[in-house]
């Protein structure tokens, strides 16, 4: 699943080859997931130019001149692909056609990545966000028997961390992803608040050197420790791979359990 520094270069990228244009028609081959019926969504988007393209958490928000926003989340394995005029892609789920021949598609061929006209505005804050401090993660925390990364993945608490950057971040802190979150001491808290910053930014700015002009996929070729490329962090530790269900975590000995 693409997490946020994917989807930030994403939206940048959108942004710059679509903003200004006019959105001529929009198709749904699949509408199982869109919140509004086809005709409702082509009624409203239909004639309006694109103001931006932007990132909110995991998802992206084309932001239209009339203040409509058509959210669409890729969720684990939909993909974004510009044609121009018409295309042969499988598993379309929704198309834009701009005008000039432009358009842009979303496929998932596990039929799970959503549309969504004017999504209801998100309480929890992007990962990003200035309201993240190290304040608002003292008391998400305090008290909770959770996991720590079970917290920073769930997106009605902090929008935008997935499994990886979840793992690179708690072992740039310092913290085993096994820790209880409300045992972390407050000189830990500031240490993952600063995680979260450097690990997201230098991943975006990672992303923008070595994929300039990506619109979809997942980056992972400079991760440090959510990687199978090296049997090591870069101190030297051993990575320990540990999964459950379907979900694997990259952690070593280095990082201070809290129970």
């Amino acid at each position: 699943m693409p997490e946020l520094p994917d989807l930030e270069v994403f939206s940048t990228n959108l942004d710059e080859r679509l903003a200004g244009k006019k959105l001529s028609t929009v198709q749904i081959p699949y509408d199982k997931k869109l919140n509004v019926s086809g005709d409702e969504l082509r009624a409203v988007l239909s004639g309006q130019k694109l103001k931006s393209v932007s990132r909110s958490g995991k998802e992206l928000h084309f932001n239209f001149e009339k203040g409509d926003v058509l959210a669409l989340h890729l969720m684990l394995r939909g993909q974004l692909h510009f044609f121009e005029e018409s295309h042969v892609i499988k598993s379309p789920v929704i198309e834009l056609f701009f005008e000039g021949g432009t358009g842009l598609v979303m496929s998932d061929f596990q039929k799970i990545a959503t549309p969504t006209l004017n999504p209801s505005a998100a309480e929890a804050p992007d990962a990003l966000d200035k309201s993240l401090n190290v304040d608002f993660i003292s008391k998400a925390f305090k008290g909770k028997k959770a996991g720590v990364k079970a917290i920073l993945l769930d997106q009605n608490k902090i929008r935008g961390i997935g499994n990886a950057y979840a793992d690179e971040i708690l072992w740039k802190a310092g913290i085993s992803p096994f820790s209880i979150a409300g045992k972390i001491p407050e000189k830990k808290l500031k240490d993952l608040h600063q995680a979260i910053n450097e690990v997201l930014k230098d991943a975006i700015a990672q992303i923008r050197k070595v994929h300039p002009g990506s619109i979809t996929g997942e980056f992972r070729d400079f991760l440090k420790v959510h990687t199978q490329k090296h049997p090591e962090s870069p101190t030297g530790a051993e990575i320990i791979i540990q999964k459950t269900g379907a979900r694997k975590t990259y952690y070593t000995e280095e990082q201070e359990l809290f129970s």
